[in-house]
């Protein structure tokens, strides 16, 4: 019968730390494939044993991926023979070790046996070295994808082990991802070598990371936690709290539609402190919307309508089909072209949900006037209507002030008015000025300035 595929946890360290299990099967057999032999624990593998490495595979291919989906063809075809293959991977073989995994689950679809031998992590004599036990919720994280990403994947009140940090490079990546988040002087641990004779823990800030000048093969980073309020996670339990039957009689008792007025005016007390450019107060109302936004997400939870994660899945669903430029294959030269492709998709998917594919649909009749008819206006000519040049609109405008004068009916007045306030904003909008902030400013400059009349005539 074929053996298949052994596939053998090396270990961390020296073959001091292999398991019984593992010493004994190598012991058993004459040949054994790893993974890289630039581990410790090959020099002290049994002497009758014949050591063949993937090393080669590094040097001809363009990129880690190249490399293991190499290694895996070659192992597969490798457990295909008679006498099948022992297979050597660093550490445990299914703990940061990628290649395993696919073997397995190519050599399911082949039928092809495949024996697991456990062997020691990383993590253990990583962890042993920081000192602390993982539980209850240290986040795993690999380096190779944390530094290509923009924003960590994980709460930031949670320590954090991330392995394969194998070059300074790789650290610097690292660095200015974790820098998103965390305080630049954040104190930090690079582990080197864990499980070997030559182990040691290099404490420094988050800054430093790349200027170890003992970073290699055997690094890993031990990132600290900020403090608890420092996560989405723990602001959704403290409104999961205010909620539950413990909790605030007064949050209890909000309904989606009783929490209405407050969602508003939250938003309206960011807008003045945007316009403002009070970055202190900016900081405070994003908080105080954000608020309004779980407690909403909270309710519908417990209605069963929906939770936070089909708020968050929903949005992220929505911005990745909206962004094809960026997350496919389409190719967008500018901004206004950007805009263009967003109104076509959002028409096309209306229209797919049987909704109406009218550009102006699902505008809120809620919105502040000014705010409601540039919205109207964009969209509309986004959708290839305008109103004639520029010039045409002050004309129009003269014209509406003339007919204002010469007009007495309350009701005609109120329609010239009114299409006299809509071609201003027009005009606004063609300036590129945002006609409510414009306005909002104006009434700024106002009071200020009345209190300044008052102040002198008192």
């Amino acid at each position: 019968m074929n053996p298949g595929i052994t596939i053998i946890g090396l270990g961390p360290g020296g073959a001091d730390l292999l398991t019984r299990q593992a010493w004994e099967i190598l012991s058993s057999v004459s040949e054994i494939h790893v993974r890289t032999a630039e581990h410790p624990a090959v020099n002290g593998l049994p002497a009758n044993l014949q050591v063949r490495s993937f090393d080669n595979l590094y040097e001809e291919s363009d990129s880690f991926e190249e490399v293991y989906s190499r290694i895996v063809d070659q192992v597969l075809t490798l457990g295909s023979r008679s006498n099948g293959v022992v297979y050597g991977v660093p550490g445990h073989p299914f703990i940061a070790e990628a290649t395993t995994p696919e073997i397995v689950r190519h050599a399911r679809s082949r039928e092809i046996p495949v024996k697991i031998v456990e062997g020691i992590s990383f993590i253990e004599p990583a962890l042993t070295l920081i000192g602390v036990d993982p539980f209850p919720q240290t986040s795993l994280v690999d380096a190779l994808i944390l530094g290509k990403l923009h924003h960590p994947p994980f709460p930031p009140n949670a320590p954090a082990l991330i392995a394969q940090v194998h070059s300074r490079a790789v650290a610097s990546e690292v660095k200015l991802t974790l820098m998103a988040v965390y305080p630049d002087d954040h104190p930090v641990k690079l582990v080197h070598g864990a499980g070997t004779n030559q182990a040691f823990v290099e404490e420094l800030a988050l800054f430093e990371i790349d200027r170890a000048r003992q970073t290699g093969l055997q690094t890993s980073l031990f990132v600290p936690p900020l403090e608890e309020t420092a996560s989405f996670e723990s602001f959704q339990e403290i409104v999961a709290h205010l909620r539950a039957p413990e909790g605030c009689p007064w949050d209890r008792e909000q309904t989606h539609k009783s929490l209405r007025p407050f969602l508003i005016e939250e938003a309206f007390e960011l807008v003045a402190a945007l316009d403002a450019e009070d970055s202190k107060s900016t900081r405070e109302e994003l908080g105080d919307l954000l608020l309004q936004i779980v407690l909403h997400a909270q309710i519908g939870s417990e209605l069963g309508e929906f939770t936070m994660v089909d708020v968050l899945k929903g949005i992220h669903e929505k911005l990745v089909r909206r962004h094809p430029h960026v997350f496919g294959d389409l190719v967008l030269t500018d901004a206004d072209r950007v805009v263009e492709n967003w109104e076509k998709l959002k028409t096309a998917e209306r229209a797919k949900e049987g909704e109406d594919a009218d550009a102006l649909a699902g505008i809120s009749v809620a919105l502040p006037a000014l705010f409601q008819t540039q919205t109207y206006q964009d969209r509309a000519a986004r959708a290839g209507f305008d109103w004639g040049p520029r010039e045409g609109l002050k004309e129009k405008i003269a014209a509406g002030l003339k007919s204002l004068e010469s007009n007495d009916s309350p009701e005609k007045i109120e329609v010239q008015l009114g299409d006299l306030l809509f071609s201003v904003v027009d005009l606004a909008r063609r300036l590129d000025v945002d006609a409510e902030s414009a306005l909002r400013e104006a009434n700024a400059r106002f009071r200020e300035w009345f209190a300044s009349h008052r102040s002198r005539e008192g």
